[in-house]
């Protein structure tokens, strides 16, 4: 099980820096939303995973706030998207 935990630990911090590349050269602001999304959901993941790997239950809590953090995050920046009509600055 240990083992099967770390691929996806590594699997997931692979995704991540893929999407962070969809991020930075995404063709509109739309699709970086999403990229944004992905990886906040992904980090989540992965403080999630960490957390069960080495028996720490405040990475739960940890990963809450990140999740609540990451949530205000994107209906801000989708906000500043439909103020600025999608257009990329």
């Amino acid at each position: 099980m240990t083992k099967l935990l770390v691929f996806a630990t590594l699997f997931l911090a692979v995704t991540i820096i893929l999407c962070l590349f969809r991020a930075i050269k995404g063709p509109g602001a739309a699709n970086r939303l999403v990229a944004i999304n992905v990886i906040g959901t992904k980090t989540i993941i992965l403080i999630l995973i960490v957390s069960f790997l080495i028996h720490e239950t405040y990475f739960i809590d940890v990963a809450i706030v990140y999740a609540l953090i990451s949530f205000i995050a994107s209906i801000v920046i989708s906000n500043f998207i439909m103020k600025s009509g999608g257009k990329n600055k």
